[in-house]
């Protein structure tokens, strides 16, 4: 019997050590943009630098591009006062927190798995600390890239290439049917009231200005090319209109806001406004250029430059 203990107990033992000194398992690969890592992170390439995040987040706060997140089905937990707001959004958002980047104590509260702000927010430091925060500079991506940006941030990216595809093409086609009405040269411009002031706007300060200008193609007049195509914007005084009206114009108004000058001669003199060739829209539901807001738009425009040509 003591015979044949001593062979098995070796055998053990070299099973032992053989098991021991098995190779470790190869380290994981650095994680570049876009790839997954076992743990369901991805580092995400942000403007101030790499990121690592949930390949997936599910609960969303919003500080900024809350309506860039909602197009895509992201789950929002928090959200600006302004998108709550919005009519677009307010069924949508009927459940959702309203927070800014102050409320640091609440939006710890909803235990957010991604934090989106501006990079001019304060707390960013702070933010971070309760979740992986990436932040966008308003204005420095155009409409669609942003979208794109989004996509990658919640792992969207190519559904929302895909929206990016179809909507251009759409737009486009819309665009082609339109000045094939109203004629190759036909100007638009896009101007903004409340009780005192007028505002004109160049091709990327949203009222649908991505749509008309970008997307669908249509022309500008000159002095809106000079005054608002680099800031954005112009202020004019109400004797200027005239001078920046174009063919048509695209007129957003801000809940209960009466200006006088629509009651002058000047401003029924306008060619477009004597004509009927103005298109009103809302404010609060034109002031960003997510997908949502840019389909409701472009059905707008679609519709009624078809309807006044």
């Amino acid at each position: 019997m003591k015979k044949l203990f001593i062979p098995v107990m070796l055998l053990l033992v070299l099973l032992i050590s053989a098991c021991g000194a098995r190779p470790a398992e190869p380290a994981p690969q650095e994680t570049t943009a876009g790839d997954e890592t076992k743990a369901g992170t991805v580092t995400y390439q942000s403007e101030s630098g790499p990121v690592e995040v949930l390949a997936h987040p599910k609960r969303i706060i919003g500080l900024t591009n809350a309506p860039n997140v909602l197009a895509m089905q992201g789950t929002l937990v928090g959200v600006d006062q302004w998108t709550k707001q919005n009519p677009l959004f307010t069924e949508k958002l009927k459940d959702v927190e309203v927070v800014s980047d102050a409320d640091l104590e609440k939006i710890l509260a909803l235990k957010p798995d991604l934090i989106i702000a501006g990079t001019e927010m304060k707390n960013l430091d702070k933010l971070s600390q309760i979740a992986p925060t990436v932040v966008f500079t308003w204005g420095k991506l155009d409409y669609l890239t942003q979208q794109l940006e989004i996509g990658k941030l919640l792992g969207m990216e190519k559904e929302a290439q895909a929206w990016i595809d179809d909507f251009t093409k759409r737009a486009k086609a819309a665009g082609e049917e339109i000045k094939a009405k109203i004629g190759e040269n036909a100007t638009v411009s896009v101007l903004e009231y409340d009780t005192k002031d007028f505002y004109v706007f160049g091709n990327n300060w949203a009222r649908g200005t991505e749509v008309l200008y970008q997307a669908m193609g249509l022309k500008m007049t000159d002095k809106v090319k000079k005054d608002a195509l680099g800031p954005g914007y112009y202020l004019l005084s109400p004797e200027a209109i005239p001078d920046y009206a174009g063919d048509y114009m695209v007129v957003s108004r801000k809940k209960g806001s009466n200006n006088e000058f629509l009651q002058s001669e000047t401003w029924k003199n306008i060619p477009a406004v004597k004509n009927n060739r103005l298109i009103e829209i809302n404010t609060e539901e034109s002031t960003y250029s997510d997908p949502i807001t840019l389909e409701h738009l472009l059905k707008i425009f679609t519709e009624q430059f078809l309807a006044k040509s």
